[in-house]
Formats: C-alpha cells, structure tokens, sequence
C-alpha cells in the first residue's frame, strides 16, 4: 500500500483546526515546495559557486554562507507569493517582515519565524544540515499591519513547528500539536511520503550531544553531568555523538534517545541558541515526542521572549536525561 503524501496528510489533519480556512495546510505546503527547492540546491553543493561565505555578517555577527543567504531568500519568497502569512521572521534578518501585497487588508492569520539553513557551516564537508520554521496566530487585529508583539510570543503559542533535514534523505518533520510525523523526499517523484508516523523518544536516552572543545568554559553543572554520563555505572557510560547541525544532533537523538545540550559559556553568559528560530520549534517538537526542553531552570515553552534575536541556553531530549541536567544545575549552580 502506497504511504501518504505530505499534501494528503495535511488535508486529512485540518480537521484538527476548527477555526482554520485552509490557510495552514496553504503554508506548510509553501514550505514543503521551498524545502524542495532549499534541497535541490544543496544537492548541486560542490557543482555550482554557492559552497563558502558570503563576505557579508548577518544580525548575529556571523559570518552569512552563501547557502544561508540562498535558502533565506527562497523561503520568504515563497511564503511572500503565496500571500498565506501576514509576517515573517527570520535569523538572516535584522527585523520582523510584514507582508502585504494583493491582500492589501493583512486579514491572513499566521506569522512564520524561520531558521533558512542550520548547520549552514557544514555544506563545505558535506554534512547534513537543515531548516527550522515556527508558526504562531497572529494576537494583533486582523486587517492591521503586524506588529513586533505578534513575533514576540511564547513557544506554548505555536500552532505548528517542524525542521526539514537534509541529509542521505530528506525528511520533514513537523508537528501541530498533535503529535510529530516525518515525511521522507522521493526524490525521483519530488514528493514527501509519510515515513517516520508518531515519532516518539524512547523512554531511555544512551546519546549525549555537546561540543566537548567548550569543556573549561561550561558552568559548574553541566561539567559535572558530563562526568555522570562517562561514569561506567548502572546504564553508562553514555556515549557522545555531536555533528554541529542542531537538526542533526536532535533528528538523531529523537529517534535514537537522547539529549542535545547548548549551555552558557563564559564566551557566550545567555547561551548561543535563538529562542525564536531554534529553541521553541524544537522544544515543541521533544514535547509532542514525549520529550522536554529547557533552559536548565524554566521549560523553554514557558519563557516570554523579549527580542526577535533573544539567546538561551538548550538541553533538549529525552525527558529523564533533561531531568538529570536539571538536577546537576540546581546542585553546582
């Protein structure tokens, strides 16, 4: 029996929405098609000049990759021509995007916060890397302008979140609220097919991710877990798997069991993460899995954000080893 289409799953969900008028299925198959073409290009990496840095910093200081700059394009073009979203946010932007155009009452009800290409250093090597996106209702009146508070809302508010990753296949994951579905690219088709249905943790987590060379710069606690987790006692030691793909390291450990920690540095006092474009789509996801998230005081779903480009520390994954961070913070820090 042939699987489903992402595009037949998302028609047979929109029963889940009752205030919805199609305009959600409109916007995940708008990012279903610029994931399509996100792919198509990081499949030519090597082939045509789009490998290296742009020269150009982005918001954060970094160094913008051309692919960065590429897939950023791609995917607000996308959601701008569709006229399904009312706002855009997005990493590789200094400021929130307010789109208008033949709808020229902004009465679409969805605002979309996108990080275009995680992991976007990787390309070079060819490593896996990925798209994050994040879909809330808009709280300003239909009919006016977005406005920052539209952007600014809590991870509990999202109606949807999910990441596409493309790695030895693509996949789309995504969630909305109702559980977390993976759709893998046939790539002969151009299609997603449902392939990973209810993805869940494994209630035992044996992975943990986390770049080690930042060893002297963690806090008190989270050098402590990392001894726990080489400790060889009762189900350790744990073994460290780390790719620097936040997609990556947490498509992996949802499947496998696991915990993916970004914690504060000396470097960096508020963490590194985005709450907006990284930390809140993934902390719904590893909810809707039976996971957790937190920023090792606060579940990263209860936190108000309070600017687009808002920093915090991360540990996500399966729900025990989340706990057990936790812990070793409240002792040591």
């Amino acid at each position: 029996m042939q699987p489903k289409t992402l595009g037949e799953f998302v028609i047979e969900k929109q029963h889940e929405f009752p205030y919805s008028t199609g305009e959600l299925s409109n916007l995940l198959n708008s990012i279903r098609l610029a994931a399509k073409v996100v792919n198509h290009y990081v499949n030519k990496a090597g082939l045509t000049d789009i490998l290296g840095a742009t020269g150009i910093s982005n918001v954060q200081a970094e160094e913008q990759q051309k692919l960065d700059a590429l897939a950023n394009k791609l995917f607000i073009d996308a959601l701008i021509n569709r006229e399904i979203v009312c706002g855009i946010a997005s990493e590789e932007e200094t400021d929130y995007i307010s789109v208008s155009g033949m709808n020229k009452d902004n009465t679409n009800k969805y605002v979309v916060l996108i990080d275009p290409l995680d992991g976007s250093s990787n390309i070079d090597v060819n490593v896996s890397v990925g798209t994050i996106f994040s879909i809330y209702r808009r709280i300003s009146p239909v009919g006016t302008p977005v406005t920052l508070e539209d952007f600014l809302q809590p991870g509990r508010n999202q109606v949807a979140a999910g990441y596409v990753i493309y790695g030895t296949s693509t996949m789309l994951v995504y969630t909305t609220g109702h559980g977390v579905n993976g759709f893998t690219l046939n790539p002969a088709l151009g299609v997603f097919y449902l392939s990973h249905p209810n993805m869940k943790y494994p209630s035992k987590g044996k992975i943990y991710s986390i770049n080690e060379g930042n060893y002297v710069h963690f806090p008190t606690g989270i050098k402590k877990y990392i001894k726990y987790c080489q400790e060889e006692k009762d189900d350790r030691p744990c073994t460290s798997r780390y790719i620097g793909s936040l997609v990556s390291d947490f498509h992996r450990n949802m499947i496998k069991g696991g915990v993916y920690l970004y914690p504060p540095t000396s470097k960096h006092p508020n963490g590194k993460l985005r709450l907006l474009y990284e930390c809140n789509p993934m902390a719904f996801l590893a909810e809707q899995a039976g996971g957790k998230a937190s920023d090792g005081y606060r579940n990263i779903l209860d936190i108000k954000p309070e600017e687009l480009h808002q920093r915090v520390p991360f540990y996500t994954g399966t729900t025990e080893m989340v706990d057990k961070i936790e812990e070793f913070i409240q002792i040591y820090d």
